[in-house]
């Protein structure tokens, strides 16, 4: 399976994922996201990514930078494991400034299926909420 494939079942529901994370007790933590792929915004290559903010999906990601995002559309699945890079204004990329980070943002947003009438404004609530990019490299994709 390919990034393609999981691009064509994401398109199908929504974008709609399940972003699986790990606890420092090994245990898996669940929740659902809107994600989708795009480009890196430094190396260029194709990530998985989707924007968060909630506090406990982040500290499991800072301490524990893998997780595994599935999406479905039916009785299709494809599932995406790799290490996770976070762009935030708490969690600062290397080349990535404020402006770049902005931009990431709406990126971000738009390959999980989003968009938006007022973009400033958009801006400006992921701003407000220190909403943080998480990109997924992918290391393995496989599903059915």
């Amino acid at each position: 399976m390919e990034l393609d494939d999981v691009e064509r079942i994401a398109a199908r529901d929504h974008n709609l994922a399940v972003v699986a994370t790990s606890r420092a007790d090994c245990s898996v933590q669940s929740s659902v996201v809107n994600a989708g792929v795009l480009q890196h915004p430094v190396t260029g290559l194709p990530v998985v990514g989707f924007v968060t903010y909630g506090r406990v999906k982040l500290s499991h990601l800072r301490n524990r930078p893998c997780a595994t995002v599935t999406f479905r559309a039916g009785w299709e699945w494809a599932a995406v494991e790799g290490t996770v890079e976070l762009a935030g204004p708490d969690d600062p990329m290397p080349d990535v400034d404020a402006e770049r980070l902005r931009l990431l943002l709406r990126e971000v947003f738009i390959a999980a299926g989003g968009g938006h009438d007022d973009w400033q404004a958009y801006d400006r609530a992921m701003a407000e909420q220190r909403r943080v990019a998480v990109l997924l490299r992918p290391e393995r994709v496989y599903g059915v």
